[in-house]
């Protein structure tokens, strides 16, 4: 059975304004005080909106800030639903190759090893960067609203709570925030083309302050070859 949780006009405003400001600084939690507890079904069909019905190739520029440098260049990112995800970064001539291949919220291989920690702190996080929001784990206390174009939702476990919030539309935007033990680890700010294709993300990193963004060049569709999931050979 479908659940749908009003939400009221203002307090729509007052969320987006609220999200709004989660890009320029630490609020407190942005799920509104509205929000009811939410059946895990009802959680995965909010999640399903997000997620790949087909394999896509992105092309994108990302350019990576912190306290000491600033590094750039171009990737490429192949998903195939309805978990599978294979990055590719480098920088200008080739320097500072990365890549990786994640399934779900566990990386299969990396090269270097800390290929996916020295950018982004959280697999949830990583795949919202993409628009594609994860399933809750089991043991979480979910709650959420929804009405008209705007989805909330968050899952709360022992240490991480995962705070997600979707607005449909031309552009669609998807929000996510991660907390581990009440400690802000990170945020992700997406915007989407109706179809799900990516148009622009940015993860902002709080300790130490660190900026990702992506900048989507190309979304197509592919088809992936099987050793395409397998680590580069040297």
């Amino acid at each position: 059975m479908r659940q749908y949780l009003g939400l009221d006009r203002p307090a729509v405003l007052a969320y987006l304004g609220l999200v709004g400001a989660a890009c320029r600084s630490e609020p407190g939690p942005v799920l509104p005080a509205a929000a009811h507890p939410v059946s895990r079904e009802q959680a995965a069909e909010w999640v399903g909106r997000t997620l790949p019905t087909e394999s896509r190739l992105h092309r994108f520029k990302w350019l990576f800030v912190d306290e000491r440098a600033s590094a750039g260049g171009k990737g490429g990112a192949r998903v195939a639903p309805p978990d599978s995800l294979r990055f590719d970064v480098a920088g200008p001539f080739g320097s500072g190759a990365a890549s990786a291949v994640v399934v779900g919220q566990r990386a299969v291989w990396t090269e270097p090893a800390d290929a996916i920690a020295k950018l982004v702190p959280n697999y949830p996080l990583m795949w919202a960067m993409f628009g594609v929001a994860r399933l809750p784990t089991e043991g979480d206390s979910i709650r959420g609203l929804s009405q008209d174009s705007v989805t909330i939702w968050q899952y709360a476990g022992p240490t991480d709570t995962i705070q997600y919030s979707r607005t449909a539309g031309n552009p669609v935007r998807l929000f996510a925030e991660v907390r581990r033990s009440g400690e802000l680890i990170g945020r992700a700010e997406t915007t989407l083309k109706p179809d799900g294709a990516p148009i622009k993300a940015r993860l902002t990193v709080p300790r130490p302050p660190a900026r990702l963004d992506l900048t989507f060049l190309s979304t197509t569709r592919a088809t992936f070859a099987p050793d395409i999931w397998l680590p580069r050979v040297p």
